[in-house]
């Protein structure tokens, strides 16, 4: 099973938009944030794509055009980053129905289910706690 990026990606574009923006430069390219990212600049559009549609970054057309961060980095969440790039839930339940006679497939979707939520709820007050101005200062304290 493949890890999913998508957080990663947004976090790190948006943390690469704040280092750009306290050193004076207020908008970057997709070409820019791709080359931070190591990546190719249609996923960068993507992702930064949803992260506007969230009301984290703004895009300019034309001459200068580019993205910008819509509010400060320190009132950024790691919480509104997640919700706004995943759209499936971190733990999915069985494709089809387990089996019902069993005692094991009987219980397990409530069993799990109960778990899943409580992990989710810890994740999602995790996220809540940290900005993209803490992911920032961690990264380049980090060096």
């Amino acid at each position: 099973m493949a890890a999913n990026s998508r957080l990663t990606i947004a976090a790190h574009a948006l943390a690469w938009l704040a280092l750009a923006q306290r050193r004076g430069q207020e908008i970057l390219t997709s070409e820019q944030v791709a080359a931070s990212v190591n990546t190719n600049p249609v996923i960068i559009r993507r992702s930064l794509g949803d992260l506007r549609r969230a009301g984290l970054v703004n895009v300019r057309h034309g001459a200068g055009a580019g993205w910008s961060l819509a509010r400060a980095p320190e009132s950024i969440t790691l919480l509104e980053v997640y919700d706004a790039v995943e759209q499936e839930p971190p733990f999915g339940m069985h494709r089809t129905e387990p089996n019902l006679e069993c005692p094991v497939g009987r219980g397990i979707r409530p069993a799990l289910g109960e778990i899943y939520d409580r992990v989710e709820r810890a994740v999602r007050q995790g996220l809540a706690a940290t900005s993209i101005a803490d992911v920032l200062r961690e990264t380049l304290r980090v060096r």
